[in-house]
């Protein structure tokens, strides 16, 4: 419905001096699941974050074992860095795994033309 929030996605660990900027706490409603809504906020963040913020990657983490999180990245067109092991602990003091993806600079206008076709293709 108008007026109701359906999701959240913000900028993190904004880092200036190597103009790095991650994209994470993202969350969508199940009703907005596997619709436009995803690739539209981050191609929007995306693109300010390259175009006018002039970053020269833009990061995402996840938990590694997240694999619905992982498949989303995948499909903006992020690729893996690596994965960090026993990065941190959870809520409930286990040890977690985060897998970690970035788009670089010199990616950024494929992996923008294909965000672009990804919202017009027809489904």
């Amino acid at each position: 419905a108008a007026g109701k929030a359906v999701g959240m996605t913000t900028y993190m660990n904004i880092d200036r001096i190597n103009k790095r900027v991650e994209i994470g706490s993202t969350w969508t409603a199940t009703s907005a699941q596997r619709g436009p809504l995803n690739t539209q906020c981050k191609l929007l963040l995306l693109t300010h974050a390259f175009e006018a913020l002039d970053c020269i990657a833009v990061e995402f983490r996840t938990h590694f074992f997240n694999l619905q999180s992982r498949q989303a990245i995948e499909r903006l067109g992020a690729k893996l860095d690596g994965i960090l092991r026993n990065h941190s602990r959870t809520t409930n003091g286990t040890l977690r795994d985060t897998a970690v993806y970035s788009v670089i600079q010199s990616e950024w206008p494929t992996v923008k033309a294909h965000l672009q076709w990804q919202l017009v293709k027809p489904r």
